[in-house]
């Protein structure tokens, strides 16, 4: 390796929501979020697959600001450490979070180069992965855009391609980029397919990052101006490093591929080996799974008789299908999908409805997560609710109290200490604490395990909002 090469500076791009996975994936956590292909979850994947030393130097992510603590936590679990986490307060397309990383290793490093890779994506071979990078690596030292590009296997009409052209000469296995194809109709596909110089866009970059700038500069100041000031204006929180809201607002919702690659005269292309998906349906985890003999995927609590090609999820409930073919049959505990393997496009389509009618499911999974672990709500009645709360090991709730409502609770395994005004109490298994109306509370877990307990809530008002944190280890208002 050369002394340089360590200034590859992997960025994951965890900004999207993935709604075509609905209902599994959705905005408050989606689908980067989940273990969809193996136990480890597409973010985690995508870090460990950068995680050569030798080849790679610190990690930076541009991630939503609401899944903060979540992606610091699955980084931590993927032996992460010390990562860069740039908080956006809402996506603004691919374009703007790699200038905002571009202009973050541009502090410490003008020459730096960084690796720009959406995490919700899925790659099979991690060593013919960095195969590629390194190919590529040439071009980018001598100021390249580097773009990889897969060989098409199928018309995919979900995907944008890039046709390449002539290899240089001074970086063997790189093409120049002849031009770009948005993403296709099917007769348009297939005759892509046919042809021996197009490939599928997988939206993974190398960037030497002064030239990046110099580029968007020329071609997107405005975007350039929006994130300098969104970073002028940016915050330390904890281990993040939050941009300012107002400055952010401004930038231009673009692609980088339509702000900077279409347009620049430096775009060159490595022709890549490895197995790759966007996983930008349910049919492409159909393909992407383990099949029966009748080419059914079944995943979770799932029986099934007298079907044929179909992708049945159990998350939660019992799923059961008889006499169908070719269908996406999802359920979670709050929303049953059923939809036509051809049609899962449009899936996204059921999601706009549903927030255009304020629809909770659209947005939020009935697993709410929170810094300090999740909830469920099991219950709502008049006046009452009953919840599920897990607390991870170590971790405690805010100092907080409640202006119109008592909480009971009843730990069902682990170890909880309760704050209660001037109390501190210690609840094993199967014992029960009360919180009267405007007590001073917290919930701590001491343990090395999960903490389960039941939370039954009384009171005219059970609304989130009605929370005074007086003190919170996560810094939240």
């Amino acid at each position: 390796m050369t002394q340089r090469q360590h200034r590859i500076i992997p960025v994951l791009l965890s900004g999207g929501t993935g709604s075509r996975l609905w209902p599994l994936s959705r905005e408050t956590y989606p689908k980067q979020l989940l273990s969809l292909l193996g136990e480890k979850t597409l973010l985690q994947q995508t870090a460990l697959r950068v995680n050569d030393p030798a080849m790679f130097g610190g990690m930076m992510v541009v991630a939503n600001a609401e899944h903060r603590f979540a992606v610091a936590e699955q980084l931590r679990g993927a032996g992460v450490t010390n990562p860069t986490i740039v908080l956006e307060p809402f996506g603004q397309n691919t374009a703007p979070a790699v200038a905002l990383a571009a202009l973050v290793a541009h502090e410490s490093d003008p020459d730096a180069i960084i690796l720009a890779m959406p995490v919700d994506h899925w790659v099979g071979d991690a060593t013919a992965f960095r195969k590629a990078v390194s190919v590529g690596l040439t071009a980018a030292q001598a100021g390249q855009f580097v773009l990889f590009g897969l060989r098409p296997t199928a018309p995919a009409t979900g995907f944008g391609y890039i046709r390449a052209s002539n290899e240089l000469a001074a970086a063997p296995g790189v093409h120049q980029v002849a031009g770009f194809v948005e993403k296709p109709d099917l007769p348009t596909a297939e005759r892509l397919l046919a042809t021996s110089d197009h490939l599928w866009n997988s939206g993974i970059f190398l960037l030497p990052v002064r030239l990046l700038i110099d580029e968007l500069s020329r071609l997107a100041p405005d975007i350039l101006a929006a994130c300098r000031a969104a970073l002028a204006g940016a915050t330390r929180d904890l281990d993040f490093l939050r941009l300012d809201e107002a400055a952010f607002r401004a930038c231009p919702s673009v692609s980088l591929d339509y702000a900077v690659m279409e347009k620049t005269d430096s775009a060159v292309v490595v022709p890549a080996d490895f197995n790759w998906s966007d996983i930008g349906s349910w049919s492409a985890l159909w393909e992407m799974g383990d099949k029966d003999s009748s080419g059914n995927v079944a995943i979770g609590d799932v029986v099934m008789e007298d079907a044929s090609g179909c992708y049945v999820r159990g998350e939660g409930p019992l799923v059961a299908a008889l006499g169908v073919d070719d269908l996406i049959i999802t359920a979670t505990p709050d929303v049953v999908l059923v939809a036509s393997k051809d049609r899962d496009q449009d899936v996204a389509k059921l999601v706009g409805r549903l927030k255009a009618s304020g629809h909770r499911s659209a947005t939020q999974t009935q697993s709410v997560h929170r810094p300090w672990g999740y909830y469920q709500s099991i219950h709502a009645g008049d006046r009452f609710q009953v919840k599920r709360i897990t607390v991870n090991p170590g971790a405690k709730l805010s100092l907080q109290k409640h202006f119109h409502r008592a909480e009971h609770w009843v730990v069902v395994n682990g170890t909880a200490i309760v704050t209660r005004d001037d109390e501190e109490i210690l609840l094993r298994e199967n014992e029960s604490v009360f919180v009267p109306l405007g007590c001073m509370h917290r919930l701590e877990n001491p343990g090395k395990v999960p903490l389960n307990l039941i939370e039954v809530q009384s009171g005219p008002y059970l609304g989130e909002d009605d929370i005074v944190r007086v003190e919170d280890i996560y810094h939240r208002v």
